[in-house]
């Protein structure tokens, strides 16, 4: 038996089940749109699927609704794919395994891709369900949204008769979002030399972190991990020689690092109670600070044995610590405007040592243009001083409020009739394709809304069952009352 087999509403879930078992992460999006292709076929829908993979998909209207304006229906296929550092799995290839937890669908030890696979699901259900009255429907599906909305960047919409747009990318129920940050992404690169050294290889974990999703959660002081092991080997320089062997952590720029690495070299095992007990002192430090945001935060020590390995030179050790503790990460202005919103942030979400390079990825975001690239400029300035360099790309605009939206007032005037509760109007930090979609199609108006869910962007992400049926009845009703 299908796990979704006796949820509700039984299409839209049972569609997210049949999207959840296609390996569908960013740039790995080849079989969700053969998928998405299939479907419009098997149905007599017309589609087109460009050299991207975008797909856009049409349906005529319903009887009665011939006449009525095109709504479109838009949402990303790709997932951002994180995991429990015990689970197997290939992202690559394999589906994810689903699992009911009371009234959350979630996935074990991985992402579940309610974002945005929950869109999908809505959409297919729609397109699939000839008793629903709607207007004309145009189902935008863009790729790679998570890794730099690169999807909507390149897609051409200038066939779309639609102007009014249903973003189903949000995750909080009875939310409507009206504005967003736009971003950037910047990849900064430093040459590192090495020389060869022998001694006793130690490697440095910090793990237990929450994480959470770059845009939604970084206000909320979650530790870095990635920040915090820069702050780890600088106390230890201090107290113990060391040189550094390797160094990697985070998966995704956008997701909070949640676990982070490096391997040491000491000259003897001398050292080792030392290094030990400073372990130790600093993680109780970090348990202290991180006790309401990270309480699972650990810093773990585990001797690798002796032998020879290719160290990092002082000179490339120096920068390589310098940057770690000065290169600027999280919060850096909150709105003057709209009260509790950031508005400038940045995260540094992957760290990766090659031989000869240390890579760092950041996600930036800004909902002010100029604080944006001067953030990205500060990246670059850092980078350049030091001997390596920053290249920015992913660049995507802000989507900005607009005081007139006949949607807007539509779609929240159906929540307020049906569920008898006054929706909220809110903007958010985090980067949403209602941005580039506007300055491709003149007077566009756009809403971005959702069902709830929880800890997206890491393994703990949970999809409220209860929540997606309201959605979902909030969603035929709107199509129902738009015949105009």
């Amino acid at each position: 038996m299908k796990i979704c087999e006796q949820l509700e509403p039984q299409k839209v879930f049972s569609f997210f089940e049949e999207i959840c078992q296609i390996p569908h992460g960013s740039r790995n999006t080849k079989e969700i749109s053969d998928y998405c292709v299939a479907f419009a076929k098997s149905r007599g829908l017309k589609y087109i699927q460009d050299e991207n993979n975008n797909v856009i998909i049409f349906k005529d209207a319903s009887p009665g609704y011939e006449n009525a304006k095109p709504v479109i229906i838009q949402g990303h296929m790709d997932m951002v794919c994180e995991k429990e550092p015990d689970v197997e799995i290939d992202f690559e290839k394999d589906g994810l395994m689903l699992y009911v937890d009371g009234d959350f669908l979630k996935a074990r030890g991985t992402t579940l891709g309610g974002d945005d696979g929950i869109a999908l699901s809505y959409a297919f259900a729609i397109l699939d369900d000839d008793s629903l009255c709607h207007p004309p429907l145009e189902v935008v599906i863009t790729v790679d949204e998570e890794i730099g909305m690169l999807g909507a960047e390149a897609i051409d919409i200038s066939m779309l008769k639609g102007k009014k747009l249903l973003n189903i990318d949000s995750e909080e129920e009875g939310i409507f979002l009206t504005s967003c940050a736009g971003g950037l992404q910047a990849d900064c690169r430093l040459p590192v030399s090495r020389i060869e050294a022998e001694g006793i290889c130690y490697e440095i974990q910090v793990t237990g972190l929450q994480g959470g999703h770059s845009g939604v959660e970084i206000h909320k002081e979650r530790g870095n991990a990635i920040v915090l092991l820069g702050r780890v080997l600088d106390s230890l320089s201090s107290e113990i020689p060391f040189a550094i062997d390797h160094l990697e952590g985070g998966l995704k720029d956008n997701a909070i690092p949640r676990e982070t690495k490096a391997v040491i070299l000491l000259e003897s095992d001398e050292l080792e109670a030392k290094l030990a007990q400073q372990i130790s002192k600093l993680e109780q430090e970090l348990k202290k600070e991180f006790q309401t945001s990270d309480p699972e935060i650990a810093l773990l020590c585990k001797k690798l044995g002796q032998g020879k390995k290719s160290v990092l030179h002082r000179s490339s050790a120096v920068k390589t610590l310098f940057l770690l503790r000065t290169m600027p990460n999280g919060v850096q202005h909150m709105s003057m405007d709209v009260e509790g919103l950031v508005e400038t942030s940045l995260n540094v979400g992957i760290m990766k040592m090659s031989q000869d390079m240390l890579l760092l990825c950041f996600s930036v975001r800004s909902s002010v243009t100029s604080r944006k690239y001067e953030l990205a400029n500060r990246l670059k300035f850092l980078f350049e001083f030091l001997g390596g360099e920053a290249v920015i790309g992913g660049d995507y605009p802000a989507w900005e409020y607009h005081a007139n939206s006949p949607l807007r007032e539509l779609i929240t005037g159906t929540y307020r009739d049906l569920f008898g509760k006054e929706p909220k109007i809110e903007a958010i930090h985090a980067g949403l394709e209602c941005g580039i979609l506007s300055g491709k199609i003149s007077e566009l108006d756009c809403i971005s809304f959702g069902p709830d869910i929880f800890d997206i962007h890491t393994p703990k992400e949970r999809l409220s069952i209860s929540s997606t049926e309201r959605v979902w009845k909030l969603l035929v009703e709107f199509l129902k009352r738009s015949n105009e």
